[in-house]
């Protein structure tokens, strides 16, 4: 079985018919009255912070545009980011679009079978760059991460079975071997780890796909390490905790909880993960 490729403009293509397109997909507004706005200056101004989990990614100074898109991206209009960054193209331009429409479906988007699309469409846009231009570190990256969260929202499990598994955890390799200070990417390696064994077990995971409970564990902890302000990070290393050793991990990965929900956040992707893990620890 093997799914469906999705073009990479397809968002844009497909507004005639009803499908999910930037501009006709009715795209849901972020359900938070707080977010911070932003502007070129004040992105520029904060790069470092705002980018933090991205390594040595540099800012498109030299690109009013894409300033300004990043500028709604951080201030929660993803639609219009995504939208910017596909106009402009390029490395820095589908970086964005990526990012935000990523970011978007994973956080926002209420719709399941909406959600799915989104994920794919950016694994396979961002596959296709990766292709053209093996440098592109975030190719790479937005690659794995999409494909990684369309794997859960299809099951782990099956997703493994369709190889997807392989993919999600090369690319996050070849991300880390590019740029070994991205912190997401090896918080992104430690919950697959994580992930892996708690589907296949331990012996199976090992020999199938390379992965180990305590490479797991390396991988949350070089994450935060590099980026001690990740929120979702926190809640990666707190999940991958249940799955790896169940209820003799609870405290230790409440803890975790309860130290993304004390974040102070600077932006909408930081308001949103902070939301989500006080509403976990409400339940």
């Amino acid at each position: 079985m093997t799914e469906p490729k999705i073009g990479p403009l397809s968002l844009f293509q497909q507004g005639a018919d009803n499908s999910a397109s930037i501009r006709d997909s009715n795209w849901a507004r972020v359900n938070l009255t707080d977010l911070p706005r932003f502007d070129a200056p004040s992105v520029l101004a904060q790069w470092r912070r705002l980018h933090a989990g991205q390594g040595d990614f540099e800012p498109p100074t030299a690109n009013a545009d894409l300033l300004e898109g990043w500028a709604c991206y951080h201030g929660g209009d993803f639609e219009q980011a995504a939208f910017i960054g596909l106009q402009q193209g390029g490395r820095d331009g589908l970086a964005l679009a990526n990012r935000a429409t990523a970011i978007y479906a994973n956080y926002v988007e209420p719709r399941e079978s909406t959600r799915l699309m989104l994920f794919r469409q950016v694994a396979d846009q961002a596959a296709e760059q990766a292709e053209q231009d093996p440098e592109d570190c975030q190719a790479h990256y937005w690659h794995a991460y999409a494909l990684g969260r369309y794997s859960q929202g299809v099951s782990v499990a099956k997703a493994l079975a369709l190889g997807l598994g392989g993919k999600v955890k090369g690319a996050l390799e070849r991300v880390i071997e590019l740029q070994p200070g991205h912190a997401d990417a090896h918080l992104a390696l430690g919950a697959f780890h994580a992930e892996v064994i708690d589907k296949v077990g331990i012996l199976v995971g090992r020999m199938t796909y390379g992965v180990r409970p305590e490479a797991a564990i390396e991988f949350f902890e070089r994450g935060l390490a590099l980026n001690p302000h990740a929120a979702n990070g926190l809640m990666e290393y707190a999940h991958g905790l249940q799955m790896l050793h169940g209820e003799s991990h609870h405290a230790r990965a409440t803890s975790l909880f309860e130290q993304a929900a004390a974040f102070i956040p600077v932006d909408a992707r930081e308001h949103l993960e902070v939301a989500l893990a006080r509403a976990s620890l409400a339940d």
